[in-house]
């Protein structure tokens, strides 16, 4: 774990380093992964069939094995225990109310020189939805991805998850029964974003693929892109959290190691201007270590990619956090909304001392799938918006067309298109 104070004469060269540092897997799977999409591509269903045997460990009957029915998914929810559903329940509710309340409306001008204007949403058709299974089941990322979709209206959600062995997590199965999920397929890896993306006899391709994965995944999303769109490349899990004196080392110590736990490649990092808190919650991560089932993970991911930074005050720690532009954000300060004023960089913010960051992995409405790697400084985290579309449109009356046509003209004829010059002079009688 790195250790940085902005008094120091080094601290720039160091919080450089920090910021420079490449936390994403540097394996190259280029080249294995366009051999999948091509495998895909060309044989469909049995490329499909033979890859889930190769990476997944069992081996389908036929490509309608792939496919889960509705008997397996009911079995799967009633095994769900009464208390769990409920706050499976609880989330989507909170999580589709918020995304209701993102949808846009309509726009029309009428426009008093005859020449109407207007912009109209339209959801996608299809998209798929990736689901990992890999280290651990993420219900919650079936809820966070096929909500938004199908409040915006996407006819058709089609679900991949890997199953190990042909067995799928329960919870997850009962998770996207409750978010609308239309389709779901127990495949995984490239093989799955290829198939999404491109299509097999089985399997009808999508508009859109959204969900995170590993580097195979990441890379496919990446070379399907075109064909398709994609949410994002999405890197390790990251989170800063400023706070001050008041703060008990050991909520800051959880909530360090509560982003620890997902990757070795996470990062946690704690802004404070207060020396005496972190040493407090320095040791309190050690003593927190000790006791946690997943720490082997969240050790690694605090000792490689950790940092404890000390800042002269709020403003500095506001300054170092736009440069940071994290995925997460906890301001554990008395007055959480003044401080957020100065942040112009956070894919999610959470504010005051009792909002911990994974009360928004769960429960809180916002989406939990977020810009990582910096990325903040131009992205957003997962909306209604990414599954929504716009078109413009114009109608001129013939007024209208006198009125601005002969401008079009002009700038036509400067650009040397005379096509399109004459396609508004002919109709104006410009001879």
């Amino acid at each position: 774990m790195r250790r940085l104070d902005t008094r120091a004469a080094g601290f720039e060269a160091a919080f450089a380093a920090l910021l420079d540092e490449a936390r994403e897997t540097t394996q190259r799977v280029d080249a294995a992964v366009a051999e999948i999409i091509a495998a895909i591509r060309a044989e469909g269903d049995a490329a499909l069939l033979r890859l889930t045997a190769r990476f997944d460990g069992w081996s389908p009957a036929d490509a309608a094995a792939l496919r889960v029915g509705e008997a397996e998914v009911d079995a799967a929810c009633a095994a769900i225990p009464p208390g769990l559903m409920a706050a499976l329940d609880l989330a989507a509710a909170r999580i589709e109310a918020f995304h209701r309340a993102q949808m846009p409306a309509d726009l029309e001008l009428p426009g008093a020189d005859g020449v109407a204007l207007g912009l109209r949403w339209g959801p996608l058709d299809a998209v798929g939805l990736y689901v990992p299974g890999g280290k651990a089941a993420y219900p919650s990322s079936v809820l966070m991805n096929a909500i938004p979709a199908r409040v915006a209206g996407v006819g058709r959600i089609a679900m991949a998850v890997p199953a190990p062995g042909g067995v799928l997590n329960p919870l997850v199965l009962a998770a996207a029964r409750r978010a609308g999920v239309s389709e779901i397929w127990r495949i995984g890896g490239a093989q799955a974003v290829a198939a999404l993306a491109w299509g097999t006899a089985s399997l009808a391709p999508v508009d859109r693929i959204v969900g995170p994965g590993n580097a195979y995944v990441a890379e496919a999303k990446r070379q399907v892109f075109g064909r398709v769109g994609i949410d994002s490349i999405a890197g390790p899990s990251e989170v800063v959290i400023i706070a001050d004196a008041a703060n008990a080392p050991e909520h800051l110590a959880m909530d360090l190691l509560a982003q620890a736990e997902h990757d070795e490649a996470a990062q946690s990092i704690l802004i404070t201007d207060d020396p005496a808190l972190a040493e407090a919650t320095a040791a309190a991560v050690a003593r927190a270590l000790d006791a946690l089932p997943r720490a082997a993970i969240a050790g690694e991911s605090w000792r490689r990619h950790g940092a404890i930074i000390l800042v002269r005050d709020m403003d500095e720690a506001a300054a170092l956090t736009n440069r940071l532009a994290p995925e997460h954000l906890q301001l554990m300060v008395a007055e959480p909304r003044t401080l957020f004023a100065r942040i112009r960089h956070a894919g999610a913010a959470f504010l005051g001392r009792h909002t911990p960051e994974a009360i928004g992995d769960y429960v809180a409405g916002p989406n939990h799938v977020l810009p990582t790697g910096r990325t903040s400084r131009f992205a957003s985290g997962l909306s209604v918006f990414d599954f929504l579309k716009r078109s413009t449109w114009v109608e001129c009356d013939a007024a209208g067309l006198a009125a601005i046509g002969p401008a079009a003209v002009r700038l036509a004829e400067a650009e040397g298109l005379d096509a399109h010059a004459r396609s508004v002079a002919l109709r104006l009688g410009i001879p």
